[in-house]
C-alpha cells in the first residue's frame, strides 16, 4: 500500500477466535497430572517448538519474527534433544522477519528462514542485532509485534505470497533492508549459505532475484510502496552506489559476504510502508506471476490477502465444528486443527526438479510424525490436497528411486530412513479403500512395490527380518497395504506374494515375552513398539498369551497403579534418563510410536480401558499458553493426535478402519471427503482441563452402546470408507464401563 499516517485495523474472523498460535511456543508448562497421567515418562524435548507466525492452510510460505532460535528461528530457545529446553536468550527478541519456517519439529537440519526484512531506523552497519519484542499479536494468516526501536511491525501470507507493513516512529532515515544471505539458525551447524545468487533492481520499488539455497533456487519478486525513499543494492554492509544487479557465484562460508537491498528516507510518525514479495522455485518470472495472482502488481494488498487467507482459514477449520466444552478445552481443540494443517507445504506447479506441472510436497518432517494421525485427518477434511499430497510423493519416487520417509525443500528422498521404512504405503492404501482422487494406481502399485526392495527392504526379503527390528514390522504392514491394491487391481499372484510376506511380522517378536526382540530402538525402547496396531492383532495379542496377558502387559505399560514418576529436567543426566527408560512406561503424547497404542486395548476387549487412557492425556497432557504443548508438535503429528482423540475417532492407519471410544465434546459435526458425518452424544458430562485449575482427576466416561444411522454397533469401530460418506454416529455414554465393545472385536486379518 502506499505510505500513510496510520496502519490499518487488522481484520478478524469470528470462527477463529478460539485459535491460539502461541500455544507450543515455549517449554512446556502444565500443572501437575493426576491418575493415570502421572506415571507417564517423557523422554523427549517438553516444548513444542511452534511458531506464531503468518501461514496459509498447506500454504507455500510462511514468515515470523526472526531471533535465530531453534527450530523455527523464533523464540529463545537452543538446540537439545530431551528435556526441558534451555534458553539461548534473555529476552524474546528479533534482528528481522524471515519466510519459510518450520512447524514443530526437532533435529531435521534444515531449517530455512530465507530472505530476511528488517525494519530499521539505524544505519546499515547495524543490520543483524536483535532487538526486544513486544506486544505480539497472532491469529490464522497474521502475526504482528513491535520492536524496542518503535517500528510497528505486521506481517500476512497467502499461498505464494507474504505482505509486509511496518509503520515507523518519526526518523530522518528510514529504511527496510531485504538480507538474501539469512538462513538457517543462529547456533551451531544450523546456518545456511547460498551457492548462487543473483538479484537486480527493475523499477521504482522494484527488484527481483534468485537465491540457490541447499540445491534449491528460491526466486522473488519484491515491490516496496515507498514514494520518495531510494532504493539500492548492498554488499558487505556498503551501498552499491548506481548498480541495478549483483551477480554472485560460487559463494562458500569463507567467501560470503551479506548482500541485499536496501529502501531508505526519511518517516513522520506513524507512516506505514507495504513490501510485497511473490515466492517461486521455479524462476523470478513465476515469482512475479505468483505475486501478481494474489495481490495485484502496484497495489496495496494486506488487507486483501489478510482476509483471503483468513477466508481459507475459517474454511478449512469450519470443517470441524465441536459444540460443549470448557472455554480452555475449545481453545486447545481449535488450535490444534490450526496446527494440523499448517504442513506439509503443498504449492502447485512448483517442483524446481521435475520439468512437468502438479503439485510439489515438501516439509513432510517426517513421515514418522504424520502418518498415523495427520494423513487421516487431511484424507477426512482435505482430501483434494491429501490426493495431491501423494501424487508429488509419486513423482518424488519417480526422480530419486525412494518413497521419502521425510522430504524437505530439496532432493534428498533418502534421509529420515532411520526413523521408519515404507510409511507412504499406509496413506496410499487408505486413499485407495476411499475412492477419493483419481491416481494412476497401476503406477502407483509399480512404486509401492519396487519401493519394498530398497533401504532395509532387500535384507526383508532375504530374511524375513531386519534391525533395527521396527523395520520389521514397517516393512510386513508396508507388504499388506500394497497386497490390498494389488488384489483390487486384479494382479492376484503379485498380492499373494506381498500378503506371504506381511505375514513376517512375526518374526519381529519373541515368543516367551509378547515384546520385540532386542534391537536399537529410535528415540524409544521395545515397550514402546511392542504395541503397534497390527494388521493380524488377535494372532499378536495370541503372541502375548492371550486377552488376560496382552491386558496385563498394556495396564504395566500405562502405569496402572504405579507411583508418580518425575519429568526430566533441564540437561538430564545419562544416568536419570537410563533410568526413565528403564520404567518401560508409556511415554504420553511426548513420542511418535506410542501414539496409537491407548487403541490396543480394542482387540482384548477393554475399551473402556482406552477410555481412561485417552480422558487422562486428554485432561493433562493439553493445555492453553505457550507452555500448552507435552513435546514437539512435529509438523501438526501431535496436534493431529489431540483433534481425533477429542472427537471420539482414531484412525488406524493403512487399515481402513476407525475405532470408537468416548469424546470430549458432546456433539461434532465433520465435512468428511463424501459427506457430513456428525457424532452426536447422550449422557455426555462435561469435564474440565488442566488449564481449567484441577486438583484432581475428572470421573471418566464410557460408551455404553453405539448407533450408526439409527443401526446398532455391537463393536466399537466402523470402516473408514463407510465413516467417510458421513452420516450420524450416536454413542450413548455413561459412568461406568458395560459389556460393550468386549466381544465384538475390530478385524484381524486371521479372523
Amino acid at each position: 500500500m502506499a505510505i500513510s499516517t496510520q496502519a490499518q485495523t487488522s481484520v478478524r474472523h469470528p470462527s477463529l477466535e478460539d485459535v491460539d498460535p502461541f500455544i507450543g511456543t515455549e517449554s512446556t508448562d502444565l500443572p501437575a497430572p493426576r491418575g493415570l497421567a502421572a506415571t507417564w515418562w517423557w523422554p523427549k524435548p517438553q516444548v513444542g517448538n511452534t511458531h506464531p507466525g503468518a501461514t496459509s492452510p498447506l500454504g507455500m510460505v510462511s514468515a515470523c519474527a526472526y531471533s535465530g532460535a531453534y527450530p523455527t528461528g523464533y523464540g529463545r530457545y537452543g538446540k537439545n534433544t530431551q528435556g526441558v529446553p534451555e534458553q539461548i536468550f534473555d529476552r524474546l527478541e528479533a534482528s528481522g522477519f524471515t519466510h519459510f519456517q518450520q512447524s514443530g519439529t526437532g533435529m531435521i537440519r534444515k531449517y530455512y528462514n530465507y530472505v530476511r526484512v528488517t525494519p530499521m531506523i539505524q544505519p546499515l552497519d547495524d543490520l543483524g542485532q536483535s532487538w526486544a519484542l513486544t506486544q505480539e499479536e497472532a491469529h490464522p494468516g497474521y502475526y504482528a509485534a513491535s520492536l524496542d526501536t518503535g517500528i510497528r511491525c505486521e506481517i500476512t501470507v497467502g499461498e505464494k505470497v507474504a505482505v509486509h507493513r511496518y509503520t515507523f516512529p518519526e526518523s530522518r532515515s528510514a529504511r527496510v533492508v531485504v538480507d538474501l544471505t539469512c538462513g538457517g539458525l543462529a547456533i551451531d551447524r544450523s546456518r545456511t549459505v547460498p551457492l548462487r545468487a543473483q538479484v537486480e533492481i527493475t523499477g521504482r520499488g522494484q527488484a527481483q532475484g534468485t537465491v540457490v539455497v541447499e540445491g534449491v533456487p528460491l526466486s522473488f519478486y519484491l515491490e516496496v510502496d515507498s514514494p520518495g525513499w531510494r532504493q539500492m543494492l548492498w554488499h558487505d554492509r556498503r551501498l552499491v552506489d548506481g548498480g541495478t544487479r549483483l551477480d554472485l557465484d560460487s559463494i562458500r562460508h569463507t567467501t560470503l559476504r551479506a548482500f541485499g537491498l536496501v529502501f531508505l528516507g526519511p518517516a513522520t510518525a506513524g507512516q506505514s510502508v507495504e513490501v510485497r514479495i511473490g515466492f517461486s522455485l521455479r524462476g523470478q518470472e513465476q515469482a512475479r506471476a505468483n505475486l501478481e495472482r494474489e495481490c495485484d502488481l502496484g497495489r496495496p494488498a494486506f488487507d486483501r490477502v489478510h482476509i483471503a487467507t483468513s477466508e481459507r482459514w475459517a474454511d478449512h477449520l469450519g470443517r470441524i465444528q465441536v459444540e460443549g466444552g470448557t472455554p480452555a478445552r475449545r481453545t486447545v481443540f481449535s488450535t490444534a486443527l490450526y496446527h494440523s494443517l499448517i504442513k506439509p507445504c503443498i504449492a502447485d506447479d512448483e517442483s524446481p526438479f521435475w520439468p512437468y506441472g502438479g503439485p510439489f510436497a515438501y516439509d513432510i518432517c517426517t513421515m514418522w510424525d504424520i502418518y498415523k494421525t495427520q494423513l487421516p485427518l487431511l484424507e477426512a477434511i482435505a482430501p483434494d490436497r491429501a490426493v495431491d499430497l501423494m501424487e508429488s510423493l509419486i513423482r518424488v519416487c519417480e526422480e530419486e528411486g525412494n518413497f521419502p520417509i521425510g522430504y524437505r525443500m530439496a532432493r534428498g528422498a533418502d534421509r529420515f530412513f532411520r526413523q521408519g521404512s515404507a510409511l507412504v504405503h499406509t496413506a496410499l492404501a487408505d486413499i485407495h479403500a476411499l475412492g477419493i482422487g483419481d491416481l494412476d494406481w497401476a503406477w502407483a502399485l509399480v512404486h509401492m512395490d519396487d519401493d519394498l526392495r530398497r533401504q532395509y527392504g532387500e535384507d526383508f526379503l532375504d530374511k524375513g527380518m531386519v534391525h533395527p527390528i521396527t523395520h520389521t514390522l514397517d516393512l510386513a504392514f508396508a507388504h499388506h497395504c500394497t497386497a490390498r491394491i494389488a488384489r483390487a487391481l486384479a494382479d492376484d499372484d503379485l498380492g499373494r506374494s506381498l500378503a506371504e510376506r506381511s505375514g513376517n511380522w512375526v518374526n519381529a517378536f519373541e515368543k516367551d515375552s509378547g515384546l520385540l526382540h532386542d534391537s536399537t530402538f529410535y528415540e524409544g525402547g521395545k515397550w514402546n513398539y511392542s504395541f503397534r496396531l497390527m494388521h493380524d492383532m488377535a494372532a499378536r495379542i495370541g503372541l502375548a498369551g492371550g486377552d488376560a496377558a496382552f491386558i496385563a502387559m498394556l495396564d504395566s505399560f500405562f502405569g496402572r497403579g504405579a507411583a508418580p514418576v518425575r519429568q526430566p529436567g533441564l540437561a538430564p543426566s545419562p544416568e536419570e534418563m537410563a533410568a526413565g527408560y528403564a520404567l518401560n512406561r508409556f511415554e504420553g503424547l511426548n513420542n511418535e510410536p506410542d501414539m496409537e497404542v491407548p487403541w490396543a486395548y480394542h482387540w482384548a476387549g477393554r475399551p473402556d480401558r482406552t477410555a481412561e487412557v485417552v480422558h487422562s492425556a486428554l485432561t493433562w497432557q493439553f493445555g492453553t499458553g505457550p507452555g500448552g504443548l507435552p513435546g514437539n508438535d512435529d509438523s501438526g503429528g501431535l496436534s493431529s493426535w489431540y483433534v481425533w482423540a477429542s472427537l471420539g475417532l482414531f484412525p488406524v492407519a493403512g487399515q481402513n478402519l476407525f475405532l470408537i471410544h468416548p469424546p470430549a465434546f458432546s456433539r461434532s459435526v465433520m465435512q468428511f471427503s463424501q459427506g457430513e458425518l456428525t457424532v452426536e452424544t447422550s449422557g455426555h458430562v462435561e469435564t474440565p482441563i488442566s488449564s481449567d485449575g484441577l486438583d484432581e482427576e475428572p470421573p471418566v466416561q464410557y460408551v455404553q452402546s453405539a448407533t450408526l444411522d439409527g443401526k446398532p454397533l455391537s463393536g466399537p469401530h466402523v470402516p473408514a470408507h463407510v465413516l467417510h460418506r458421513g452420516g450420524r454416529l450416536h454413542l450413548r455414554l455413561g459412568p461406568e464401563p458395560t459389556s460393550w465393545g468386549q466381544n465384538v472385536r475390530p478385524p484381524s486379518l486371521s479372523d
